[in-house]
């Protein structure tokens, strides 16, 4: 059983996606510590007009909860965000896949905690991209031990025979790896490295930016060719 485990982010970038699909199991790890300054609550974006951040506003305090217990204050975020996205997107030559996630998203709902709407997108788009891993919460777990310790009690709890990371992990378990090897299982970090580019509204190519830029400039059924499926 090869299992990810990792904090929810905001429409994530693509390596984000390449690792839900190496995964039999995602295992949410919001249980933990909201972090100021990271992925959870922003991401960037890539259009005509280049570069540009979209963030979901959040309490100062938020550094003092859990990031399952984040909650957004201020409800105009999502008119911004799709006004942002539809206008800057617009005329992406596919376009047409990105607009139906959008108006769910952003005009169909409205959002009060953090954790709920990244992993609704999370969801959203790993169904469009033929994604059939399956999604779990930390939170239905017992979480005990120090920070290495509850992980690799959630993996065993998990069934898990296959750990796998990101590369920015490594310092994170470095020293903790003879604890994986003892209760059987394999830590396998995942190389970002190679990705192709494709073709974007503006140049140069910009890698590390949300997989929505990839839904409007890519046909559905080939961007897969450009998360993991290049590699084959």
């Amino acid at each position: 059983m090869k299992t990810v485990v990792l904090q929810s982010n905001y429409i994530p970038w693509k390596g984000y996606y390449d690792l839900i699909h190496d995964a039999d199991i995602f295992i949410y790890y919001d249980e933990v510590q909201y972090t100021k300054n990271d992925w959870r609550n922003r991401n960037r974006i890539y259009t005509k007009n280049g570069l540009q951040w979209l963030t979901i506003p959040i309490s100062t305090d938020a550094v003092k909860l859990k990031i399952s217990e984040v909650e957004i204050k201020d409800p105009r975020w999502q008119d911004l965000h799709y006004k942002t996205l539809s206008l800057g997107y617009a005329k992406a030559p596919f376009f047409h896949q990105l607009k139906p996630l959008l108006e769910e998203t952003y005009i169909q709902q409205q959002w009060k905690n953090l954790s709920t709407v990244n992993r609704f997108l999370i969801e959203k788009v790993s169904t469009l991209l033929g994604i059939e891993t399956t999604f779990k919460d930390s939170k239905d777990f017992i979480l005990e031990g120090n920070r290495v310790e509850r992980l690799i009690n959630l993996l065993k709890q998990s069934g898990t025979t296959t750990y796998i990371s990101g590369p920015a992990a490594k310092e994170y378990l470095k020293g903790y790896e003879g604890l994986f090897a003892e209760s059987d299982i394999q830590l396998q970090y995942k190389d970002y490295s190679g990705y192709p580019s494709y073709p974007q509204m503006k140049e140069p190519f910009e890698n590390y930016v949300s997989v929505v830029d990839m839904l409007a400039n890519i046909e559905l059924n080939e961007i897969k060719n450009y998360i993991w499926g290049w590699r084959k």
